[in-house]
């Protein structure tokens, strides 16, 4: 045993890839953000929002230029520090950065109007308590969008996808379905107001380069990929070179008075 807790886990697979998820297409732009940024432009005039989990920073860099302050929250400090720095590039001056976990967020109980969270859940070990943590720095009446891979739910969907993903990149925890996370964000105190699903192709080459996956993990996916029966291959429209689609949802949420 490595007696490696997960959060070195997250951070080894992470820190080192900094710059490869600042400037990857698939974080770097999406109709998802598009969307999120029209959601701003109508109500974030002098709000405070909190991206949790942050990585490359796309949903703190799509908030800036309408909002008071952004707080891009990471674990990993490379992740903050190539952050930081695209964000003075970039003039956005209100864009403040902080390190931690998703399940202990450092700030005061109300502190932000905007909670947001994008491709990242489902690296969180306590993926509940980190959603109780967003309800609980959300003020009331404020709003959350969360953003992530979600699993099709099927069996022998879910166990695909979660071997592929865990093999890539070894800090992976889950990703959850649809349902899972409109029931638990329920649980935790959201009134979920909208589910949006899209789907998402994955150049496989690019989606192994910016994790730098380990040949033997890479083979193995391939080798997967051959096996799996039809009805896998056919949802995740798995291609000749491997590459394939997934899906993805945001959930938009609304914490009550």
């Amino acid at each position: 045993m490595n007696g490696i807790s997960q959060a070195e886990t997250v951070e080894n697979q992470f820190g080192p890839r900094a710059a490869e998820y600042l400037t990857s297409a698939v974080h770097a732009q999406g109709e998802d953000l598009a969307h999120f940024s029209a959601m701003l432009v109508e109500d974030g005039a002098g709000s405070r929002v909190l991206d949790m989990g942050c990585g490359g920073g796309h949903m703190s860099f799509a908030a800036a230029p309408f909002v008071r302050e952004v707080v891009a929250y990471d674990l990993s400090p490379e992740m903050l520090s190539v952050v930081a720095h695209a964000a003075g590039e970039r003039g956005l001056d209100n864009l403040l950065t902080e390190q931690g976990e998703a399940e202990a967020l450092p700030f005061e109980d109300g502190s932000f109007d905007w909670v947001v969270s994008r491709f990242s859940a489902h690296h969180w070990t306590g993926w509940r308590a980190g959603l109780q943590e967003a309800h609980r720095v959300m003020r009331p009446g404020g709003r959350g969008v969360f953003i992530d891979v979600v699993s099709p739910g099927a069996p022998a969907l879910d166990t695909y996808l979660q071997s592929v993903e865990v093999l890539r990149d070894t800090s992976h925890v889950r990703d959850y379905s649809a349902g899972e996370w409109e029931a638990t964000l329920a649980d935790s105190g959201f009134m979920v107001q909208a589910t949006r699903r899209h789907r998402l192709r994955m150049d496989f080459t690019t989606w192994i380069a910016r994790m730098r996956t380990p040949e033997v993990m890479a083979n193995a996916i391939r080798a997967l990929q051959g096996a799996m029966a039809e009805p896998v291959r056919r949802h995740f429209a798995i291609e000749a070179d491997g590459s394939f689609m997934i899906d993805v949802a945001t959930f938009e949420v609304v914490r009550g008075f």
